[in-house]
């Protein structure tokens, strides 16, 4: 019999006469005196707080490993949270008493729970491949650098990854030999791949699966942020700031000798301020439109009256949304970002593309 099972067993005995003794309780629990000594005494050590009592029932014993469980899984294993910290948000909930809550307990407890959600995962997988439940996936791709490179392969509509594996390399043959053997296994095939645009990517999915490759559109969104964003901020805030201060100047002139004189130069000056702060203002605001466009623009149907486009039409639409950037960037004079411009309106057609493809599953459906 198990720890926590003697221990509920004996807390049983004590809910029914709490003032039994321990030569009572022995035979009741079937359990030793020595026994029942040392789990008694136990019961007392972690019963030091109020809610302490819920920790020793059936129920709030299942409840206290969902909890512990869940923390750490959630904070743990899926945040990178250290085990230091989790310890501590423990103690703070004065759990500490009820279980181990160390930092090598708690690392111990996360090992187990990784390899099984491994272990499950893999369940699942082949649950789901012998009933033929497995879909063709919508795959987004791309490498990230812990302590060593890690290749990662993302079923985009479910959040399943597919493939996560550390490699020594990020070539075509590499990434293509790895998700050949992943899609073997789950016995499917990617509809389209999509990618930051490097040169093995497009590869993987325009010869090695043989599918469209579409770039990530928060990539060149984030493009065009990184080129003007910045830029129209920090004009709006110093035309903020001198707007304050032109209305602080008028404010001290009032009241003071000749201040009638100085009135009109302080006004004008004011309201010239006022008029560069409305500018700016005017510019941050059709900015931001101009990227909503293109976020919204994206799409089989159009969103002002819901009609379907195609992949010209929304391509046109793109290419006027950038293009109205770049000639308000002009207009504004602000600092020329050719790069960034020709980079975006390269990847529009690839993006566009998705829009028939869309419909052509439409079709075949």
């Amino acid at each position: 019999m198990r720890f926590w099972d003697k221990s509920l067993q004996l807390f049983k005995c004590l809910c029914n006469n709490a003032t039994q003794s321990i030569r009572h309780l022995a035979p009741q629990t079937g359990l030793s005196k020595r026994s029942v000594h040392r789990l008694k005494r136990a019961m007392e050590r972690r019963g030091r707080h109020p809610e302490s009592w819920l920790w020793e029932t059936e129920e709030g014993r299942r409840w206290f490993m969902r909890l512990v469980v869940a923390t750490l899984y959630t904070f743990g294993l899926k945040r990178g949270v250290g085990v230091d910290t989790l310890r501590a948000f423990f103690a703070r909930l004065r759990l500490d008493t009820q279980g181990g809550c160390s930092p090598c307990a708690l690392r111990q407890v996360m090992q187990a729970l990784e390899a099984t959600a491994v272990k499950t995962a893999e369940t699942w997988e082949q649950d789901a491949t012998a009933a033929g439940e497995v879909r063709e996936i919508i795959g987004g791709v791309d490498e990230t650098f812990l302590a060593r490179m890690m290749l990662v392969f993302q079923d985009l509509p479910t959040g399943y990854v597919v493939l996560e594996d550390i490699a020594a390399d990020r070539t075509f043959a590499t990434w293509k030999a790895l998700v050949d053997a992943r899609l073997k296994t789950l016995g499917t095939e990617v509809l389209y791949l999509v990618s930051d645009r490097a040169k093995a990517l497009i590869q993987l999915a325009e010869h090695g699966l043989e599918c469209l490759s579409m770039p990530d559109f928060f990539h060149g969104m984030h493009d065009l942020v990184k080129s003007y964003s910045l830029s129209i901020g920090q004009h709006l805030r110093r035309a903020q700031q001198e707007l304050t201060q032109a209305q602080e100047a008028l404010a001290r002139r009032q009241g003071l000798p000749h201040a009638e004189q100085a009135a009109p130069a302080a006004k004008a000056l004011m309201e010239a301020r006022q008029a560069e702060v409305t500018r700016w203002e005017e510019t941050h605001m059709t900015y931001r439109g101009s990227l909503e466009t293109l976020s919204l623009t994206l799409h089989p149907f159009r969103i002002t009256d819901s009609a379907p486009q195609t992949s010209a039409q929304v391509e046109r639409h793109l290419q006027a949304a950038v293009e109205a950037i770049e000639a308000l960037a002009q207009r504004q004079q602000l600092p020329a970002r050719p790069a960034a411009l020709t980079k975006v309106r390269k990847q529009v057609p690839a993006l566009a593309a998705l829009v028939d493809f869309w419909w052509q599953g439409v079709q075949q459906d």
